[in-house]
């Protein structure tokens, strides 16, 4: 047998003291060969994160390793001192991070990023790495490699950026890749393709890849073999078939099981009631980029609307045009019976609590220095609600999202992604709005979180009767959540209908390639 590329054996890592466990990760072994995927799967906090940034020597400075082997190419990580690690960052193992803006300099151009790489671990001249650095964007994919180069992060589009990680990282050509969580953020079309870029990267250097997810479709697409780790503890270990489809953990069974289904479930009946949404003939022009054209929609209580699409297809921007986050250029929007397109603001702030809105990610749509309790109360003071009746509201909603009381004097950094998300909702019903907008709301959580947050979400929109407009990349949750779909491609509506029928029978090229696109279909 070969040596493998990476090699761990009886890894424990310990948490803080007063933290919900010892171990961060516990007694976990694996070993990875050149050429192999290995996808390291389970629920936020289970350990995946840790073991990689264990390996990196990236550890965060309140976890310690207690004991263990880590060899990369049989060399000790947990022996090597920061400059040797610092050496093999780069030279011989790579890191793919989940979001590309974190891991990105804002103020150095793209094309300086992989040549500080090359500065570091080469004696090339500089036209030497220019030329290397163009091939590699040229590697990734990258339309017009040249102006890549002189391009900052901030100028491309999300799976763009990823790119860019992705030719940092491959550059030397590393014999280890971690991914972590690379592809969560990004559409199914532009998952499809960084997929299939990894891969090709793969079969070119004989790359060994590490591979963290929570997406069991990607698992089925791209694994050779699958951890699954709960609370630091390895449950199992197989290939991919034997995990997926014969699993023996109790705990990768309810991981399975937690996977939407792509088959939607029988029809609800939606009263025809008056639309608490309307939108007609909604457009957007920012200079002479048509950002959305004459998309219109109707949303009734009860009823859920998904928007589809990936990314660049409009669906954020008409959900802005919606609440008036942005001007629309034309077409009408309601309220209820109030038209609101043109309305000034002063006049559309008393309304404002009729359409909320839950974004993507709760860590930047609550206020860090604010407890959750004043996030909470704040809403309802600013629509009228006296001081006890806001705070007894407030207590009310966190029991509901299923948090506890205790809650109100804690922080937002205090709690878990999945946390924050019920955190973000509870804010959004404090207003009592009859329309909440979901964007993206749950898709950088893991299937048994995203599980709980979507049953929530069915939950209080039975109780409230609110309408809900869904947008998302997921097309597994929209068939699962939405009783009918939207589907964007160019700023324009292309598709739309009974999500049943949608998913059966679709009609635009467009929404055919989108079904083709998603992870794992057979999982």
């Amino acid at each position: 047998m070969t040596q493998p590329v990476l090699y761990v054996d009886k890894l424990n890592v310990a948490l803080p003291s007063g933290a919900d466990r010892p171990m961060a990760v516990q007694d976990t072994s694996l070993q990875l060969h050149a050429g192999e995927t290995l996808c390291v799967v389970g629920e936020s906090g289970s350990g995946k994160s840790v073991l990689a940034t264990t390996v990196m020597g990236l550890l965060d400075k309140e976890l310690t390793v207690a004991s263990g082997v880590v060899q990369l190419l049989g060399e000790s990580l947990l022996d090597a001192n920061q400059a040797r690690l610092r050496a093999l960052r780069g030279r011989a193992m790579g890191m793919v991070f989940q979001e590309p803006m974190t891991a990105l300099n804002p103020v150095m151009r793209c094309g300086e990023h992989i040549d500080e790489l090359l500065r570091t671990h080469t004696d090339w001249p500089s036209s030497q790495r220019r030329s290397a650095v163009l091939d590699m964007l040229a590697q990734v994919r990258l339309p017009d490699p040249e102006r890549m180069w002189q391009s900052y992060p901030h100028q491309l589009s999300g799976g763009q950026r990823q790119r860019i990680v992705i030719a940092m990282a491959m550059v030397m050509k590393p014999a280890l890749l971690i991914c972590d969580e690379p592809t969560t953020a990004l559409d199914v079309t532009t998952q499809k393709d960084i997929l299939q870029l990894i891969q090709t990267l793969q079969q070119e250097t004989g790359s060994a890849v590490l591979f963290i997810t929570h997406d069991m479709g990607v698992v089925a697409d791209i694994a050779d073999q699958v951890l699954v780790m709960h609370r630091g503890v390895a449950v199992e270990l197989g290939s991919r078939d034997q995990v997926l489809r014969n699993p023996q953990a109790t705990y990768t069974r309810e991981l399975l099981a937690a996977v939407p289904s792509m088959t939607p479930p029988p029809a609800r009946r939606i009263a025809d009631t008056p639309p608490l949404l309307r939108a007609l003939a909604v457009g957007k022009t920012y200079d002479t980029n048509r950002a959305l054209h004459d998309a219109s929609l109707v949303l009734r209580a009860g009823e859920t609307v998904g928007v589809v699409g990936e990314s660049g297809s409009g669906k954020s921007t008409f959900a802005r045009c919606l609440l008036r986050l942005i001007d629309p250029s034309g077409g009408e929007i309601f309220w209820g019976e109030e038209e609101i397109a043109t309305l000034p603001e002063a006049r559309l702030r008393p309304l404002r609590h009729r359409v909320q809105v839950v974004f993507q990610d709760p860590n930047r749509s609550l206020n860090p220095r604010m407890t959750v309790g004043e996030s909470l109360v704040e809403g309802a003071r600013n629509f009228g609600m006296s001081a006890s009746e806001a705070q007894a509201l407030a207590e009310q909603l966190l029991q509901q999202v299923q948090l506890p009381t205790q809650a109100m004097a804690r922080y937002p950094r205090q709690f878990s992604g999945g946390q924050r998300q019920r955190i973000a909702i509870a804010r959004a019903l404090a207003c009592r709005p009859q329309v909440l907008v979901a964007d993206e709301a749950v898709s950088a959580l893991d299937v048994s979180v995203q599980a709980q947050i979507l049953k929530l979400l069915g939950q209080v929109q039975q109780q409230y009767g609110l309408g809900l407009l869904f947008i998302t990349h997921d097309l597994r949750v929209a068939a699962q959540l939405c009783d009918s779909v939207i589907v964007m491609h160019q700023g324009q509506i292309v598709e739309r209908g009974a999500t049943a029928q949608l998913y059966a029978q679709p009609q635009h090229a467009y929404t055919r390639s989108l079904m083709a696109s998603a992870p794992g279909v057979s999982v």
